[in-house]
């Protein structure tokens, strides 16, 4: 492969970090983006994926990388951006039928049926066609997917269909909607009108986003957390133009230069925490004991945390935090009495 950047004017990239997901959502579009149109200019496809013409290039040099060995010995894809002009050949390999390893036909077939849980959901005929093809297709091998069940927290405890019937009913008509809401980081109930803009399912929850009247902003309200909802027939959702809806690709956190930064020193028992949370980073100290940093913008938490965590880490940054966490385990150790 050769290639030479044209000093063409870099695309303005999306105002966001790029994940791991981004980029192989990408690399995966890219290819067939340009066979379809023989070649296509550097600058062009940059603006057409919302990169740099660096990210582009970057993107490239991988995909040079890859090859099939299986079943020809070499079977690489052949490109080049010469000239700021990109063509690619030698792409024949990227047109064979997919095929599915048992565990990625079980994964995908447990996280379909996941999906064809979810209440109210529209063309689930469409979703029960597909389960049926890849059950026929995967054959014996995915049997045990058949055998996983899935619950969604799809509502409140007391009334989860309900709530979401209410707020599809909500979203359907334009109304605004009252909500009791529990902040667990605050341990409180709060009542607030919301007007629904969607629901959507991030790691296996179910949520509305809407805009917040009390908090003036774009919300996004876990369903099993909402304790009583109320929809305000008199009253149309008004959502500001600017509204825009949370990406959540990589997930619902969305750090903050306001955040509090916290290092946490875990034993081999409390790696656990690096998996469930999201950490800025994660350094290996020997003996599985682990260091991970991560930021939040409610310590209280993260005080449930420690406290939870026991002997298996301990806080050691900031040292403001570190003794507050040693006086609510004083405290917590006072109530049986010992000192």
């Amino acid at each position: 492969m050769t290639g030479r950047s044209t000093g063409a004017p870099a695309a303005r990239a999306a105002g966001r970090a790029t994940t791991s997901t981004d980029r192989l959502a990408r690399l995966l579009a890219l290819v067939p983006y340009v066979i379809s149109r023989d070649s296509v200019a550097l600058d062009q496809a940059a603006r057409a994926f919302g990169v740099t013409e660096k990210q582009l290039i970057d993107d490239l040099n991988l995909l040079w990388c890859v090859e099939l060995r299986a079943p020809d010995p070499y079977c690489p894809i052949d490109l080049s951006y010469e000239g700021g002009e990109i063509i690619v050949t030698e792409a024949e390999s990227i047109a064979r039928p997919l095929r599915l390893k048992v565990d990625e036909a079980s994964a995908l077939l447990v996280a379909l049926r996941m999906l064809a849980d979810i209440p109210g959901l529209p063309d689930r005929d469409a979703l029960s066609r597909l389960i049926a093809k890849l059950e026929t297709a995967a054959g014996v091998a995915a049997a045990p997917a058949s055998k996983v069940a899935v619950e969604v927290e799809a509502g409140g405890a007391a009334d989860a269909s309900g709530h979401l019937a209410s707020l599809r009913d909500a979203i359907a008509r334009g109304r605004r909607v009252h909500l009791a809401y529990y902040v667990p980081a605050r341990d409180e109930n709060t009542e607030r009108d919301v007007d629904p803009m969607r629901l959507l399912v991030v790691e296996g929850s179910t949520y509305l986003e809407g805009w917040c009247r009390r908090a003036e902003a774009v919300r996004l309200f876990r369903l099993d957390r909402i304790t009583s909802l109320r929809v305000l027939d008199e009253v149309p959702a008004q959502v500001p133009e600017d509204a825009e809806p949370r990406d959540v690709d990589a997930g619902l956190y969305r750090p903050s230069p306001d955040d509090v930064v916290v290092t946490l020193e875990l034993t081999a028992q409390g790696r656990w925490v690096a998996d469930c949370y999201p950490c800025e980073s994660v350094r290996e100290l020997g003996e599985g004991r682990l260091e991970v940093v991560l930021r939040t913008s409610d310590t209280r938490w993260v005080r449930g945390l420690a406290l939870r965590l026991g002997d298996q880490g301990r806080v050691v940054a900031p040292a403001e935090l570190a003794a507050e966490i040693r006086g609510d385990a004083s405290r917590a150790l006072a109530l049986y009495g010992h000192a």
